[in-house]
């Protein structure tokens, strides 16, 4: 038995491409809870976004096996990229059947368009992206651009005409404990370099103590960052049970027809939660409901920006992102402007010199003061009357 288990290993070590431990999960960001450096990703995700990818690479994976195309063509998407520039090889559209042929925990390998099994089976094939084959594809990708962008306009409108009465009104919006009106508020999406936009913003979240507000794992980033939140919002499908636990206002999102799935969630863990009924996704609900409170500003962390990130999100629904920045206007701030043009208003250097500045005064006016040469005088007797006993204990 030891002379096999020998044997096995030195293969693996020997055998091309790159081995490791099978993780498997239809969805990536369920399947990243899971996954520990020098695994193996089994995903099924077409089009894989920037969020998911930068995920990927920060659990360490060894490789990322996709059941579906990870490059469908119909937007350049930024995923694929960011794994390729990584160094983290990525097999490509070997079908959903993959799901069926691998158990969780199996030992597998990659090599270029195939995956085996620990003893050289062939489990699938596919295609392997490089940085050559992902680069022709994004050129691809960008001439079916205007297509999704007519597809986006036309789910803009629908979205209009849904929830015009949010939008305009603020109709639907919940009563809050959270005290909003007149201050900053920071709402915090898990997303786009978030981790580097919460570092920069430290100064002034010092400063001007905004409400936080998580979206769903945002609030887990704030914990992360040493920040408490305010209020958690979401649909309650990424943020962990302790950050549920902590304290902060939960309004669980809710679809246009009242069901709200994470409530139930919420309630087991014994938090008391409110609904917030739209159609719109979590991150814009978090901001109307920051507007429509009175916030003075919102600050936005992680969240989507341009035509592209809005499509990578992958879903219609990201319509109401649009629509939800138009409404916000100028009051709607990205965290990077605000990074960038924000300093605090007193640096650390000059409170030091600050400091220093006030100890030599007071250190002045004692010496020239008769009240300061009486108690200079008392402080050198007491410190020779110190060194003394000093000098009388090791005699």
């Amino acid at each position: 038995m030891r002379i096999g288990t020998l044997r096995r290993g030195r293969a693996q070590e020997t055998a091309p491409g790159v081995a490791g431990t099978v993780r498997l999960d239809r969805r990536t960001k369920n399947l990243t809870k899971r996954l520990r450096p020098g695994d193996i990703a089994v995903i099924d995700h077409q089009d894989v976004d920037r969020v998911s990818a930068d995920s990927l690479v920060a659990c360490r994976v060894a490789a990322v096996v996709n059941a579906a195309p990870s490059i469908s063509g119909r937007y350049p998407n930024l995923g694929p990229e960011i794994l390729v520039s990584a160094g983290i090889p990525l097999l490509d559209d070997v079908g959903k059947e993959i799901f069926t042929k691998l158990k969780e925990g199996a030992h597998v390998r990659v090599d270029g368009d195939t995956l085996y099994t620990e003893d050289g089976t062939v489990v699938a094939k596919g295609k392997a992206q490089d940085a050559a084959s992902v680069a022709a594809a994004m050129v691809d990708a960008k001439a079916g651009l205007s297509t999704q962008l007519e597809a986006f306009a036309a789910n803009t409108m629908e979205y209009m005409k849904r929830e015009r009465a949010l939008l305009l009104d603020g109709v639907g919006v919940p009563d809050v404990e959270t005290q909003i009106e007149g201050r900053h508020v920071l709402v915090v999406v898990r997303g786009y370099d978030y981790k580097e936009d919460l570092a920069a913003l430290r100064s002034y979240i010092r400063d001007y103590r905004p409400v936080l507000i998580g979206v769903d794992g945002g609030a887990d980033a704030l914990r992360e960052a040493g920040y408490q939140p305010d209020m958690i919002i979401g649909d309650m499908d990424s943020v962990s049970d302790d950050v549920l636990r902590c304290g902060a206002e939960v309004v669980v999102h809710a679809y246009a027809d009242g069901r709200a799935p994470g409530l139930a969630r919420v309630q087991d863990l014994g938090v008391e939660a409110i609904t917030f009924p739209a159609a719109a996704t979590s991150e814009d609900i978090a901001m109307l409901l920051a507007d429509e409170k009175g916030a003075k500003l919102i600050v936005a962390v992680g969240t989507h920006a341009t035509l592209v990130e809005f499509l990578d999100k992958g879903r219609g629904g990201m319509a109401s992102t649009f629509l939800t920045r138009l409404r916000l206007g100028g009051k709607l701030v990205d965290a990077k402007g605000v990074s960038r043009l924000y300093r605090s208003r007193i640096s650390t250097a000059a409170l030091v010199v600050l400091v220093l500045a006030a100890f030599v005064a007071i250190g002045s006016a004692v010496m020239v003061s008769t009240a300061g040469r009486v108690y200079l005088d008392l402080l050198v007797d007491q410190w020779n009357s110190f060194v003394f006993w000093l000098e009388n204990l090791f005699s």
